[in-house]
């Protein structure tokens, strides 16, 4: 489901779940909808399970609510009863656990309030156990980028994102040194390495960047809408490159010593590309993206792996050895 659809959907949930219910002109001025796409969504809910129907209410007009045994009393308020389960409650602090990049920010604030709140609708059987699940899972941000201070900037680029906005910004690229001014129609938001990034597009140019949320000194959101790239997709865009650097495709042969291999064969991505060796070593061969990625990984494994193929990697590797040789050489000189 497309995010703008999502967020329709969690507002009309809000609508619906009031004692009062609402209506469907509610729904059109809340959704900025016409008649029959909040019908649409109506049917679509009910489809998805929500338990909805309609009953008269002032004068002729039909009031739209949640069934009332689908609905959990609070005091001086309603919600949906989540029914959850253990299993769906580790679910969701396993999520939580991952989003170190949010730590120490407002929105993390926001999200650990947001569990808070969960917990509160659970069954009293299952509330006590969250102390136990919260221990099941330790994560650390201790490699995680500084995002405090940061808040607006990403708040703003998930609602252009969701509303289809253009945006202008004022980007610190690390490759360029300096600062630049220019349009993107922002399309995707992701974490990685307990960094935040976003694929756009640039307005001017049509071509997809990754930025680096954090490197955004500014961002404005204009008025102007935009239609998301049809062929884009942001899952099989990261599933070409090695890692986070998107350039030219590299094909490459890489040997990896038997101590080395059990760590590359246990990997998903890797599945199917490699072959093994009578002595326990391995050969993967890889069709991916990011060369300067590729090159960093084989140095961090030392003397347990080599570049078989290109040649071309095979010179990166041995001038940056080179390069590193120095250095620890002048080191020893004095």
């Amino acid at each position: 489901m497309h995010p703008s659809k999502i967020v329709k959907l969690t507002k009309a949930i809000d609508l619906l779940g009031r004692p009062q219910g609402t209506t469907i002109d509610a729904l059109k001025a809340e959704l900025g909808v016409d008649r029959r796409s909040v019908y649409r969504l109506l049917d679509t809910m009910q489809q998805l399970g929500f338990p909805i129907y309609d009953e008269k209410g002032e004068g002729r007009r039909k009031c739209w609510k949640f069934e009332q045994s689908y609905l959990q009393k609070l005091p001086n308020l309603q919600l949906p009863d989540l029914k959850l389960t253990v299993s769906e409650v580790i679910g969701l602090y396993l999520a939580k656990s991952d989003m170190t990049a949010l730590h120490g920010t407002e929105i993390g604030v926001a999200v650990d309030s947001a569990f808070n709140k969960i917990g509160s609708l659970l069954p009293n059987n299952l509330f006590a156990k969250l102390d136990k699940i919260k221990a099941l899972f330790v994560s650390t941000c201790k490699d995680g980028k500084e995002y405090a201070g940061k808040e607006k900037v990403i708040a703003d680029f998930i609602k252009a994102t969701l509303e289809q906005k253009t945006c202008v910004i004022t980007y610190n690229s690390f490759s360029t040194g300096r600062c630049s001014q220019f349009l993107i129609d922002p399309l995707h938001i992701f974490e990685r390495y307990g960094g935040l990034y976003g694929f756009v597009r640039t307005t001017d140019y049509g071509d997809i960047r990754m930025l680096a949320l954090e490197r955004i000194a500014t961002l404005k959101i204009s008025t102007k809408r935009f239609s998301p790239p049809q062929d884009f997709d942001p899952v099989d865009r990261l599933d070409e490159a090695f890692d986070l650097i998107l350039d030219d495709p590299v094909e490459a042969v890489i040997w990896f010593s038997a101590e080395q291999a059990p760590y590359v064969m246990e990997r998903k991505r890797f599945n199917g590309k490699w072959s093994e060796n009578p002595d326990g070593s391995i050969l993967l061969r890889l069709k991916t993206s990011g060369r300067w990625d590729i090159v960093r990984w084989v140095l961090s494994c030392g003397a347990g792996a080599r570049v078989v193929e290109p040649k071309d990697l095979q010179d990166a590797l041995v001038a940056e050895i080179t390069a590193m040789q120095g250095i620890y050489g002048n080191c020893q000189d004095s």
